[in-house]
């Protein structure tokens, strides 16, 4: 987790750098590449584990990491992170909350974005404190997929065979499942459920996981 939030820090810079006017459309791809990156780290620090303890080497080791990791951004991205970091020396706040404040300030923009015709804004009002947490909830339910294949890129091809722990893809047939054969992802033969995420994780409490 503590990689995770390193990796999603660099909003909380963009903010200082006069990024202000932050779409949705930014912060997919800004999500989206810390997500990537965190993919990478973990496939490396996973070839460590595998080389001090081989009997443990699995394919669906990896699929399980990442999955995890992957519902620690979605837990972030709605606020729902239980993780605050430890605070720096002459620092009032860590850098976790810090990025919090700064995803809230996000959230605003988009807020403020959406249109006012159709009930959207009202809808999304945020709460005393502006912490927009339906909008983020929504946010992350449209665009997981999109952030799963990020974390799940697999340039480097070490997600070769790469298999989730249980069956969660629906087969073309529509009653069957199967499980992930290549790069933790259903395949695309799968017709409507192509590319679906194989993890339900995002949605399981972080104190449960």
């Amino acid at each position: 987790l503590h990689v995770c939030d390193k990796n999603m820090e660099k909003m909380e810079k963009m903010e200082k750098m006069g990024r202000t006017s932050m779409t949705t459309h930014k912060l997919l791809a800004e999500v989206c590449y810390a997500a990537k990156y965190e993919g990478e780290s973990i496939k490396h620090y996973s070839e460590k584990y595998d080389e001090q303890y081989p009997s443990s080497v699995s394919t669906f080791t990896m699929c399980t990491m990442l999955a995890r990791s992957f519902a620690d951004i979605g837990d972030i991205i709605r606020g729902k992170d239980l993780y605050r970091g430890n605070r720096k020396k002459n620092e009032t706040k860590t850098e976790r909350e810090k990025l919090e404040d700064n995803l809230r300030k996000i959230f605003g923009n988009i807020y403020e974005g959406l249109s006012t015709k159709n009930g959207a804004q009202t809808y999304y009002k945020g709460d005393k404190n502006n912490n927009f947490y339906q909008l983020r909830e929504d946010w992350w339910t449209a665009n997981r997929e999109t952030v799963w294949k990020a974390i799940t890129c697999n340039d480097d091809n070490k997600l070769s065979n790469a298999s989730y722990f249980r069956a969660t893809c629906s087969h073309v047939d529509g009653y069957s499942q199967y499980q992930t054969q290549n790069q933790c992802r259903c395949t695309k033969s799968s017709g409507a459920n192509a590319d679906k995420v194989p993890t339900y994780f995002d949605y399981v409490p972080q104190y449960l996981r």
